[in-house]
């Protein structure tokens, strides 16, 4: 059975390199390729009722504009069926946990062996988490440590977390038993301690620094 992977990176040279060493296995095929989270987003709109929809999305974490944590976010949102690796070239805890906050199921580095690239998506697609052996210290040591001091109360992380999960004011209202007016109170305190321009931009921010 083959799993069908769609590759998203906005430099062409790493993105050949990608799709050859992917496509040279058996049970792996690119079928579909982004520059861009937009991107991505347009082309999984098009292909998921295909016959062939893609079942694991391999996204630069760095990609332009809307970047690989943010896509990997909207991604699980619109498509949770669509498993994501994520790929990066730098080996740092806050972008590790991000991913893995925004639903990565599997996190690799573009500087290993492309055998454990190939390893993640596997497992990926089939239903595992995989993390690269040089960066699965990071998550370690969160375990070990506490979290950031949040600057947000229990609400307004509450409402914070179902903003990311795309609920609108009247879906959170509804789901804590507060009213509109209240949930619109609390969003825009968020907006402030967060020095967020949106609830979009809250919700990323909180992801990458570990709050929600």
């Amino acid at each position: 059975m083959t799993t069908h992977v769609l590759l998203v990176e906005d430099h062409a040279f790493t993105r050949d390199g990608l799709r050859a060493a992917i496509n040279l296995e058996l049970d792996l095929h690119v079928t579909a390729e982004a520059r861009s989270g937009e991107e991505a987003l347009d082309v999984l709109a098009r292909t998921q009722a295909s016959p062939q929809p893609v079942q694991v999305a391999v996204l630069d974490i760095g990609l332009p504009g809307m970047d690989g944590i943010q896509t990997a976010a909207e991604i699980g949102r619109r498509y949770p069926q669509v498993r994501m690796v994520m790929l990066t070239a730098h080996d740092l805890r806050d972008e590790v946990l991000a991913a893995l906050a925004s639903g990565a199921h599997a996190y690799c580095l573009k500087s290993a062996d492309p055998d454990l690239l190939l390893l993640g998506i596997r497992a990926a697609a089939s239903g595992s988490a995989y993390l690269d052996p040089q960066i699965a210290h990071h998550v370690l040591g969160s375990i070990r440590t506490p979290h950031a001091t949040s600057p947000l109360t229990p609400r307004e992380t509450e409402v914070l977390r179902l903003i990311a999960d795309g609920q609108g004011n009247r879906d959170i209202a509804a789901n804590l038993g507060i009213s509109v007016s209240t949930v619109k109170l609390h969003v825009q305190e968020i907006l402030v301690k967060l020095h967020a321009a949106d609830r979009t931009q809250a919700a990323v921010q909180a992801l990458r620094q570990g709050l929600l």
